[in-house]
């Protein structure tokens, strides 16, 4: 990395199982496509602005079991309670109440591989 970057975390990558029904969470969870690219495996880029910051994507392999991995946070547009509804819409599942801390609320959810992924208000 040539530039310096203000936040340490550069690149969340999510494994998955089954790439189509895990875009598919994450396209209605956060409202937006996510980018088939060709990299050293297949990939879907979560959505991205560009600029400094961090990003990732999601790539097939072998996800963590259930509430061991480490946990992704991603900012999802809309209130919290309508992201909650999408991420069962999406078939995942809902693990917590909204948490507020000092950086924003979040709440955490399983996503359909079983990953672990913290929703925060966009």
């Amino acid at each position: 990395m040539t530039t310096e970057n203000p936040n340490r975390l550069v690149w969340a990558e999510i494994p998955v199982t089954d790439m189509a029904r895990a875009k598919k969470f994450y396209e209605t969870v956060l409202e937006a496509p996510l980018t088939d690219m060709d990299g050293p495996n297949p990939m879907a880029m979560l959505p991205y602005a560009g600029g400094q910051g961090a990003a990732g994507h999601i790539y097939p392999g072998k996800p963590a079991p259930k509430g061991e991995g480490i946990t992704a946070h991603l900012a999802a547009p809309g209130e919290l309670n309508d992201a909650m509804t999408r991420v069962r819409k999406g078939g995942g599942e809902v693990v917590s109440d909204v948490i507020t801390i000092p950086a924003g609320s979040f709440f955490y959810a399983i996503d359909t591989e079983g990953n672990s992924v913290g929703i925060f208000k966009a």
